[in-house]
C-alpha cells in the first residue's frame, strides 16, 4: 500500500514499534499472539477503528487503549483482530464420534437423572454449539425433558450476541443437511433462525479463556477447536491442563484439525480418534455441574 493510500485513509502507516505495542496489548489482554509479519492485517483491521474514533494515528489509538477510557475499545480491538471462521458441523468426524461414542452413555445417564454438561469454548457465532444441540435433539426427541445443557463462550462480545440470536444467512447454513435445516431452522426475514427449542439448550457467555473461569464443577464434553493456535506454546500447555482438570472421568475433548494435545508430557488425556482425546475412568471426581 502506498503513501497516497495512507493519506486517503486519514492516518499514518503503522510502524514496527506500534505493531509491537499493539501485539503486546493484545497478548496481555487476550493471550493472542500477533506475529511481526502481520502488520498489514493489523493496519487494515484497526484502520477501521481509527476512522470510527476519528483518530489520525496508531500512536493516538495505542494511547487511548492504555488510558482509563480504553476498556471498551479493548473489546473492539480483540473483535477486530480475531478470526471467526466457523460453520455448522465443521470437521464432521467429531460429530460422528459425538453421536456414536460420546453421547449414548451420557444420554442413558441423563435418563436416569444425571446432569450432562457440554462446553463449546471459543464458540464464535454459535454454529458449533447449535450443531451439538441438533445432534442431541436428533438422538433424543424429548431432549428438553433431560438435564442437558451446552455452554458456549467466546472472548468477542459481538460473537456472543450473534450466537445468542441464532440468526444466520443462507450461506452460513449450507453445511446443514436439508432435512435438518427444515426441522431446526425457521425463516427470519431474509435469513434463518435456529428454532427456540434448540436455542434453549445453549447458554452464551463472554469469557476470556486466560482469565479465571467462573464455572463450578466439571464438563462431560469440551469442544475447543482452532482456538489455541493463536496462543503461545506455554499458554497452550496451560490451557490443555485446565481443560483436563475440568473434565469428568471419561470426559471428551475435541480440538481443531491443526491442533494437538501433547499427551506424552504428563497428561492424563488419551488419544481417542482424530484430534479427539478422553480422560480415563479414574479421572477427576470432585465437584458438580453447577455452572447452570
Amino acid at each position: 500500500m502506498n503513501q497516497a493510500a495512507f493519506h486517503v485513509q486519514g492516518f499514518s502507516a503503522l510502524t514496527s514499534t506500534e505493531l509491537k505495542a499493539i501485539a503486546d496489548i493484545l497478548y496481555a489482554h487476550a493471550g493472542i499472539v500477533i506475529a511481526p509479519t502481520k502488520g498489514s492485517m493489523v493496519q487494515s483491521r484497526l484502520g477501521k477503528r481509527l476512522r470510527a474514533l476519528g483518530m489520525s494515528s496508531f500512536a493516538e489509538y495505542i494511547a487511548h487503549l492504555a488510558s482509563g477510557d480504553g476498556e471498551g475499545e479493548m473489546r473492539q480491538m480483540v473483535s477486530a483482530l480475531t478470526t471467526n471462521v466457523t460453520h455448522f458441523f465443521r470437521e464432521n468426524h467429531h460429530f460422528e464420534t459425538l453421536r456414536t461414542q460420546a453421547l449414548p452413555p451420557l444420554l442413558q445417564a441423563a435418563r436416569n437423572g444425571r446432569r450432562v454438561r457440554i462446553w463449546s469454548a471459543g464458540c464464535s457465532t454459535g454454529q458449533e454449539a447449535y450443531s451439538i444441540a441438533i445432534t442431541l435433539a436428533e438422538m433424543v426427541p424429548d431432549i428438553a425433558r433431560l438435564d442437558i445443557r451446552i455452554l458456549a463462550t467466546d472472548i468477542d462480545p459481538m460473537m456472543i450476541q450473534r450466537g445468542s440470536s441464532g440468526v444466520y444467512n443462507a450461506l452460513s447454513v449450507e453445511a446443514v443437511p436439508e432435512h435438518l435445516r427444515k426441522k431446526y431452522l425457521q425463516p427470519s426475514g431474509a435469513d434463518l433462525q435456529v428454532i427456540p427449542t434448540i436455542r434453549q439448550l445453549v447458554t452464551f457467555r463472554e469469557l476470556n479463556l486466560h482469565d479465571p473461569w467462573p464455572m463450578h464443577g466439571h464438563f462431560d464434553i469440551i469442544f475447543c477447536r482452532n482456538v489455541v493456535i493463536y496462543f503461545s506454546p506455554a499458554d497452550q500447555m496451560k490451557l490443555w491442563k485446565r481443560f483436563e482438570n475440568i473434565l469428568t472421568p471419561e470426559g471428551w475433548l475435541f480440538v481443531g484439525h491443526s491442533e494437538r494435545v501433547p499427551i506424552e508430557d504428563g497428561s492424563n488425556l488419551k488419544a481417542s480418534g482424530v484430534t479427539t482425546y478422553r480422560l480415563p475412568p479414574q479421572g477427576h471426581t470432585k465437584g458438580g455441574h453447577e455452572w447452570h
